[in-house]
């Protein structure tokens, strides 16, 4: 796969490559096609060199004799960022260094699949992140971000949408979904919003009080 580096703006979304199940292709390269900067953590370095991708940032804790310097030839110019952080994981890190340089959006692929607890994780930590990025987390069955309190977007009739709360979630109204949400709640673990559709080709509106609502666009 060729070189990313087709636009150089940084309002447009980075994208970081996590190291869980790969994603097809065709995705892969829309996203690089379109991304100013590429992340990708050390776990994920070689997967990503046999794709051919051209990497912006390598960045990780370098732990188990990994050698980031291995790569700076490999990948010229490369900038190599050590996360020694043991309390966050190194998909929060990068998070942590696109806030730093004030990039306001993020798409992220292969953080999902493979382990359970590494997927978990990486789709509701994204909610600490609320007020300074955006981020959408992407494979080959869905697109997942977070809602703001108020949310608009035109859809084809019949798309497949989740609303999944972190937590519990309060004040939920939807209109255009063909389950429709009036003043309802949803709390992980006993009720969520798995499983509806749009109605009709148009807008969807959702808008919630209290809580933080993923918003989940799944195809098979």
């Amino acid at each position: 796969m060729s070189s990313h580096h087709i636009v150089r703006d940084d309002q447009e979304p980075a994208l970081i490559i996590a190291n869980g199940a790969s994603c097809n292709m065709e995705l892969l390269g829309q996203l690089l096609e379109w991304s100013p900067l590429v992340i990708v953590l050390d776990s994920a370095m070689e997967r990503v060199l046999e794709l051919g991708i051209k990497v912006d940032v390598l960045l990780g804790d370098f732990d188990r004799g990994f050698d980031p310097n291995y790569y700076k030839e490999k990948q010229f110019p490369l900038e190599i960022v050590h996360t020694p952080d043991q309390n966050k994981t190194d998909l929060e890190k990068a998070f942590d260094y696109l806030i730093e340089r004030k990039i306001p959006a993020v798409n992220v692929v292969w953080a999902t699949g493979k382990r359970a607890d590494h997927t978990i994780t990486n789709i509701t930590n994204i909610t600490r992140y609320r007020e300074v990025l955006k981020i959408v987390v992407l494979d080959d069955h869905s697109k997942i971000f977070l809602l703001p309190k108020k949310f608009e977007k035109w859809y084809p009739a019949n798309t497949p949408i989740s609303l999944i709360p972190i937590g519990n979630v309060t004040g939920i109204h939807s209109k255009n979904l063909f389950y429709p949400l009036e003043n309802d709640a949803l709390t992980i673990g006993y009720r969520t919003g798995s499983s509806n559709h749009v109605a009709t080709d148009g807008l969807v509106s959702i808008t919630h009080s209290h809580g933080d609502l993923l918003l989940m666009e799944c195809w098979d």
